[in-house]
């Protein structure tokens, strides 16, 4: 099975709707949030600093993915980094490596959009273990600090090129 991670903006108009039609399971929402959230955030002011992807399976949208770099950059990143937000595996998709074909192709995608980075940063709840296992298991390494974030304690981690 052929696998991509593209640029939101190379969609065509079916696959644009495909993947408004995302859903992550309910308990993962506080975490991610939803499709509709992730795509406003990219949508509703354009600009150089927020840039959205898609895991494409055959063509078919499947996982959507967004990346920061100022002047969105969150107060807690890295200045030379791009942070990554809103990962976002469809529920009908779960549980087929979908997320760690994401994370994979990950790297080389934020290079290519952003060739000034040195890096990527993210945060990730600090009781949402399986997270923090597949990020780790990809290189991402925890920073050893944890902040308080919008649901609780967050934890950050880095993943340096």
């Amino acid at each position: 099975m052929t696998t991509r991670l593209v640029p939101y903006e190379s969609l065509n108009v079916r696959q644009r709707q495909q993947v408004e039609a995302i859903e992550v399971h309910k308990e993962q929402i506080k975490f991610s949030g939803d499709i509709h959230g992730a795509l406003h955030s990219l949508l509703s002011k354009p600009g150089p600093g927020v840039k959205g992807f898609t895991l494409l399976v055959e063509d078919v949208p499947v996982a959507f993915l967004l990346l920061k770099r100022p002047p969105v950059l969150p107060a807690w990143a890295d200045e030379h980094s791009a942070t990554l937000h809103a990962l976002q595996v469809d529920q009908r998709a779960q549980g087929k490596g979908y997320g760690k074909a994401c994370l994979q192709a990950l790297p080389e995608v934020a290079r290519q959009a952003f060739p000034e980075i040195k890096g990527l940063e993210l945060s990730v709840d600090a009781d949402n273990e399986p997270a923090i296992a597949l990020y780790a298991k990809f290189g991402w390494v925890d920073r050893g600090e944890a902040y308080k974030g919008r649901i609780g304690y967050e934890r950050r981690m880095g993943l340096v090129f």
